[in-house]
């Protein structure tokens, strides 16, 4: 993994072994959408304007099937795995490599969070750019093990890109609806909704929606099939989704609503603060206590089969007195050349 570590030359804070606790820790946000929502053009936008309000950033592509990127990135899986080669390596299909490449870079995501822990001290956010093939991210190891690892480290938010125009239908919009609520449960760490190129059409509609059951059961009224009732159905569902979820509406074209989108990743961040990280504290010191009685139980069960018992004190003094001394020994060898008269 030399590209992780010829990065490192770009670290120029010392090192500090790892993120300290007591200082201001970076932001770390994880773009996910679908394929075609303009997360990529997205994630530009964003660095472009963290870079204009003078807040230094790090960034890192895990998409290794993407030709040509927008913006430098700091870490690039690219530049550690071939995603073509383990296609032909592996006899793979475009998502199988993309997956395996994914599989293969985590290995290494150790190196990973060493070079952010260097930087951690100046940075403001960690920026994220996740395959475009959407569940393998969310619903692979490899993203699980990313996504728990930051967040165990840093304030971790999920941003979530809806393209905007395609989603004008109830249907279509339920459908995103589900798959982000899927994502919040999966991921169980602060959400945003990010509705993506308002420049072409305004994403009113979905806010309405999402806070007026009424209006949009007057949208389904047209569609009488079985998705309609179905789409109606779901809508309940999601009303407790709806009542917690932040929505910015932006264009990552113009870069609209941008000031918008990073106030709810304030709102996420104090989130992540009170709720998240004790929560993650918890299960973190459950782990270590199982494991510790789990390590407790192996060394009684050890002890037993060896049948080994406590050692008696033994009092060391008593055993050098009685023992012989050099000068005796040979008092006691010598008397036996001498014969009493």
């Amino acid at each position: 993994m030399s590209s992780l570590q010829s990065s490192a030359v770009e670290a120029t804070a010392p090192d500090s072994g790892s993120a300290p606790a007591s200082a201001k820790l970076p932001t770390v946000i994880i773009c996910v959408g679908m394929a075609g929502s303009g997360k990529t053009t997205f994630m530009q936008r964003i660095n472009s304007h963290i870079h204009t309000l003078k807040k230094p950033g790090y960034v890192v592509n895990l998409d290794p099937a993407v030709t040509q990127l927008p913006f430098g990135a700091n870490i690039d899986i690219r530049d550690t795995v071939n995603y073509k080669e383990v296609m032909k390596q592996y006899n793979l299909g475009p998502n199988g490599g993309i997956l395996t490449a994914l599989n293969l870079f985590t290995t290494k995501f150790d190196q990973v969070l060493g070079l952010l822990d260097k930087r951690a001290s100046t940075l403001d956010y960690i920026l994220l750019d996740t395959p475009g093939q959407i569940e393998i991210f969310t619903w692979s190891a490899s993203g699980t093990i990313i996504t728990d690892t930051l967040a165990a480290t840093y304030p971790t938010v999920v941003a979530y890109v809806i393209d905007t125009p395609r989603s004008t239908s109830p249907a279509t919009f339920m459908s995103n609806m589900l798959y982000a609520c899927s994502i919040l449960y999966k991921t169980k760490l602060p959400f945003v909704l990010v509705f993506n190129k308002t420049d072409v059409v305004s994403h009113d509609f979905a806010v309405e929606w999402m806070t007026d059951f009424e209006s949009f059961q007057a949208a389904l009224e047209e569609d009488t099939s079985y998705m309609g009732g179905l789409v109606s159905s779901m809508c309940l569902v999601l009303e407790e989704f709806y009542k917690g979820i932040r929505v910015a509406g932006v264009s990552a074209m113009s870069g609209a609503g941008m000031d918008e989108f990073f106030v709810a990743v304030d709102e996420a961040r104090v989130e992540y603060d009170t709720e998240y990280k004790p929560e993650i504290e918890r299960l973190l010191e459950d782990k270590r206590v199982k494991e510790e009685a789990k390590r407790q139980e192996s060394l009684t069960k050890l002890m037993k089969d060896m049948k080994m018992d406590k050692g008696k004190e033994v009092n060391l003094d008593s055993v050098y007195d009685d023992a012989p001394g050099p000068e005796e020994s040979e008092e006691e060898e010598d008397g036996e050349d001498f014969v009493t008269v």
